[in-house]
């Protein structure tokens, strides 16, 4: 039965995508975290009260994901064994982002073709945090890259690696993770101390699935015919040189892959951000760049489903 609630919810998904709605489950989770954070945060505290009234938020938003997400399943198992599988599946499905990021990788890639570089810069705003508004075209290829390589861990291997580890409760839980670090785990002054505990709790929980991801990646590259040799040398090489601990893995395995150089410098409300360069220019940035990261993702995604599933008939 788990394997028939992964599989669902992995066509539930490439068939409708992530529908941005307010019922969405990281849209509802978004909103409480934005409320308490009203409620909470005060920069002219101590750091030790902020860090403390961060982890309160910390704490109140993942038992408030967790008795929800719970009660939902309850509720629908109690009332129908089928219904509880297909609340399952509805849950599970919306932690994924396979489509999303696809459709929106390759939107991009479509506006580059074209030569449509405002279009480009507004679509990539849409999903990175760095500024857009200025970017060249190779720095929009980069700029998407790295974001795909990033989320192929975060928006699908580790809500995956969740699930098979505690059911759709556990892939949610990893949402609400995922969620606070967006919108708290900022290294300014207005998040440095509040935003805090969720920062490190996003570095522990992605601390298994980034790594996994780069091994998935290098997998992919062996079956998609990149170079998967210089993708497992980059990132032994380089994913620790990335500021944070996790994302370098992914980014590094697509960087090797391909033989382009990903980092560099990015702006960020207008100030100046170096991030540390992974892999060789070898080859300069192409437009095609951003549909064979596309395809990586996609091959690491299946590949890692078909793992589960060997894993799931293994132990049942």
């Amino acid at each position: 039965m788990i394997n028939i609630i992964l599989l669902a919810a992995v066509i539930l998904d490439l068939l409708i995508g992530d529908p941005r709605i307010y019922t969405h489950p990281v849209v509802l989770i978004g909103k409480v975290i934005k409320f308490f954070e009203k409620k909470l945060k005060n920069n002219s505290e101590s750091e030790t009260i902020q860090k403390i009234k961060g982890i309160i938020l910390v704490i109140i938003v993942l038992l408030l994901t967790f008795m929800v997400t719970y009660l939902l399943i309850f509720i629908g198992s109690a009332l129908n064994y089928y219904l509880g599988i297909i609340v399952k599946i509805l849950i599970l499905y919306t932690t994924l982002a396979i489509k999303g990021l696809s459709k929106a990788a390759l939107e991009i890639f479509n506006q580059l073709v074209e030569g449509n570089l405002t279009g480009a810069r507004q679509s990539l705003n849409l999903i990175v945090g760095r500024d857009t508004d200025k970017l060249k075209e190779n720095e929009i290829i980069r700029g998407t890259i790295e974001t795909v390589a990033e989320n192929t861990s975060d928006g699908i291997i580790a809500p995956l690696f969740y699930f098979l580890l505690g059911g759709p409760i556990a892939a949610v839980l990893y949402k609400a993770v995922n969620t606070m670090d967006s919108m708290l785990g900022y290294k300014n002054e207005k998040y440095k101390y509040f935003g805090w505990a969720a920062a490190r709790l996003d570095d522990v929980a992605n601390y298994i699935p980034a790594r996994l991801s780069a091994i998935l990646i290098v997998f992919s590259s062996y079956i998609y015919r990149k170079d998967y040799k210089k993708s497992f040398k980059i990132v032994i090489r380089d994913a620790k040189k990335h500021v944070s601990p996790n994302a370098g893995y992914p980014e590094a395995a697509i960087a090797g892959a391909l033989n382009i150089q990903l980092g560099g410098i990015n702006y960020y409300f207008g100030k100046e951000s170096k991030k540390a360069l992974l892999g060789d220019k070898i080859i300069e940035f192409k437009v095609k760049h951003i549909k064979e990261t596309v395809n990586l993702m996609i091959i690491t995604t299946f590949s890692f489903i078909l793992i589960m599933m060997f894993i799931i008939n293994l132990i049942s």
